[in-house]
């Protein structure tokens, strides 16, 4: 541990004192064993003074000084890096409803394994964060604005619904806004909170256009995102092989990695890939981990506290049971 990890290293200017202290305490030690030795009478020295205890006797000292520096240590100030829960951050969870959700490749069906994940995500999640939900297909809808309520959330996603069409775009601008506009409610004077998308989706955009590129395309929401300082993390849900059936017509709908990774990448986000309903639970705990928590420096004083005062009270002990006195 450096002298960067300490709040208020001037602190350690006591430890000229704790060093003052040991050099009185050699040297008391010094002119004592001199009058010692002029006293001629030996025989009559053993008398008068108590048994010597040699080193022992020096025990409750050596103690008194390390407890000295123990507590000098944490006044100090230590710090460490600690995990801790973010109590102050917006989560919007985007998921796709579109008919494509509806291939069986991922059992039982892409929705139900999706709405499974993100209920176990919902419910985890750290408290103090405000999640919202939006579910997109040809439109964007907020489900839930920014809530600590998880039950609602909860709710909603039990209640998705499919519908045609895959508005991607839409949804990230959708998120967008509903970030802005809770920021706008609560934001005092540290500012608007951090904030994140987490958009799950399995196919491409096809609406308004099938370029992201489009001006309420995918691509151009994440550049805003980007501006935004709103990182997007997307999870691209299911296989190459997905199919599903539209009025008696099967077809196939493989999934976009490559769109997804490109809105990552953009947006300053992760892209994360999950084929099974196994591997979505476990991105999700991933981002559970990521956005619940973060690393401060935090204060590490409580240890070197704890330490000193044992030491003092050792220090107390013992010179009692050895010298029949505090030191």
């Amino acid at each position: 541990m450096s002298f960067r990890n300490f709040a208020a290293p001037w602190w350690f200017l006591l430890l000229v004192v704790v060093a003052l202290i040991v050099v009185g305490y050699v040297a008391v030690q010094r002119a004592r064993r001199k009058r010692t030795m002029r006293f001629t009478n030996l025989a009559l020295l053993e008398r008068v003074m108590p048994n010597r205890q040699g080193w022992v006797r020096h025990v409750p000292a050596v103690i008194l000084v390390i407890a000295l520096m123990l507590l000098t240590t944490a006044m100090a100030g230590p710090t460490a890096e600690q995990r801790v829960p973010r109590n102050r951050a917006t989560v919007m969870l985007v998921i796709d409803v579109s008919l494509s959700m509806e291939a069986e490749d991922v059992a039982p069906t892409r929705l139900r394994a999706a709405q499974d994940a993100a209920k176990d995500f919902v419910t985890g999640l750290t408290p103090g964060i405000n999640l919202g939900l939006i579910s997109f297909a040809g439109t964007a809808t907020v489900l839930v604005s920014p809530t600590t309520d998880r039950e609602g959330v909860a709710n909603a996603i039990e209640n998705l619904r499919l519908a045609e069409s895959t508005a991607t775009g839409e949804a990230i601008f959708a998120a967008l806004q509903a970030i802005d506009g809770f920021a706008q409610v609560i934001s005092g004077v540290e500012g608007a909170p951090p904030a994140r998308i987490v958009l799950m989706t399995d196919g491409k955009q096809t609406i308004p256009t099938d370029d992201p590129d489009d001006p309420r395309g995918a691509f151009t929401a994440a550049r805003a995102a980007a501006e935004a300082e709103v990182p997007v993390s997307t999870i691209s849900f299911g296989t190459e092989t997905g199919e599903v059936t539209i009025d008696g017509d099967t077809q196939p709908v493989p999934v976009d990695d490559a769109s997804m990774r490109e809105i990552a990448r953009l947006s300053g986000g992760e892209f994360h890939k999950a084929a099974t309903a196994n591997q979505l639970r476990g991105v999700y705990d991933t981002l559970g981990e990521q956005i619940g928590y973060e690393t401060k420096e935090a204060d590490a004083s409580r240890p070197w506290l704890m330490l000193g005062t044992l030491a003092v009270l050792t220090a107390a002990g013992s010179a009692l049971l050895i010298g029949q006195r505090l030191p």
